[in-house]
C-alpha cells in the first residue's frame, strides 16, 4: 500500500487497482502547491469524510474529470451531484453501513463534529452527519481516517468491530483533539502498527506542528509516522 500526504487532512492511497483520495483539500491549501490535477490523474475512488470547505476541497472537479466514483454520506453525495458529479458514480452511506467500493469496502462510523459548507452572505448548508471511514482492503492493512474528530468511549467498539491496524488521526485542536487527547485515543482504545497524524500546521489557528502527539505517545512513540507533504511511503 503506497500512501500520499497533501497536507490537512488529504490523502491518497494506491493499492491494487484502486486509487484513493480522501478528503482532497488541494487548491487553498496553504500547505500544497501542486493544484488538483496531477493528484487527480488515476483516481478510482473519491472518499469524503464529511461536507466542510478544507474536506471536500476539489472533490467536485476531481469527480467530473476522472469519472471516479465518489463514497460519502448521502447528504454530501447529493450536495455533489448538484454540483455536476454524475449521480450514477455515487456510492453513499451512513453510520454502521458498509458499501462495496469494488476491491475494498469502506464502512461509515462515528464522529464528533459537524459538516456543512459555505453558501455566502454568511450561510451555511447541513451536509449530513461528520464520520470517519473504515477501510478493508483483501490482502492490506485496515486503514481507519477518523475525520475530524474528539475523543469518544465507542472508539473501543470501532476498535472491536474493525480491529483496524493503520490510524489517521486529527490532532490540531481547536477543532478537533489536541495532541494530548489524540494520543489517549489511540492508546487507550487502539493497537494501530501505525498512526498518522493529520490536520495540523494548515492554519495559524491550528496547532502547527506533531510534537505534542509524538510526547504524549510515550512509549508508542514508535508506531507514530509523520509523513512528508507530497512524498509517498509504503505501509
Amino acid at each position: 500500500m503506497k500512501v500520499t500526504w497533501y497536507g490537512h487532512s488529504g490523502f491518497r492511497i494506491e493499492t491494487g487497482d484502486a486509487q484513493i483520495l480522501i478528503d482532497p483539500f488541494l487548491s487553498g491549501n496553504p500547505k500544497w502547491d501542486g493544484g488538483w490535477e496531477d493528484v487527480a490523474d488515476g483516481v478510482t475512488h473519491v472518499l469524503l469524510t464529511h461536507g466542510h470547505d478544507d474536506h471536500l476541497g476539489d472533490a467536485a472537479d476531481i469527480l467530473k474529470k476522472s469519472g471516479a466514483m465518489l463514497v460519502a454520506n448521502f447528504e454530501v453525495c447529493m450536495y455533489l451531484v448538484g454540483q455536476g458529479v454524475d449521480d450514477v458514480k455515487i456510492n453513499p452511506g451512513n453510520f454502521g453501513g458498509t458499501v462495496d467500493c469494488g476491491g475494498f469496502t469502506t464502512t461509515f462510523v462515528r464522529a464528533d463534529h459537524s459538516s456543512s459548507t459555505q453558501t455566502g452572505n454568511g450561510g451555511n448548508a447541513y451536509l449530513g452527519n461528520p464520520g470517519g471511514l473504515v477501510l478493508h482492503f483483501p490482502d492490506e492493512p485496515t486503514f481507519y481516517h477518523m475525520g475530524d474528530t474528539d475523543i469518544f468511549g465507542d472508539m473501543a467498539l470501532i476498535n472491536e468491530l474493525h480491529k483496524p491496524e493503520i490510524g489517521v488521526v486529527p490532532i490540531g485542536d481547536r477543532f478537533t483533539m489536541g495532541g494530548a487527547v489524540a494520543a489517549i485515543a489511540c492508546r487507550r482504545f487502539f493497537s494501530f502498527s501505525k498512526v498518522i497524524p493529520c490536520h495540523y500546521g494548515t492554519f495559524p489557528i491550528i496547532d502547527q506542528t506533531a510534537d505534542t502527539f509524538i510526547e504524549a505517545m510515550e512509549g508508542d512513540g514508535d508506531s507514530v509516522l509523520v509523513p512528508e507533504i507530497g512524498k509517498p511511503f509504503e505501509l
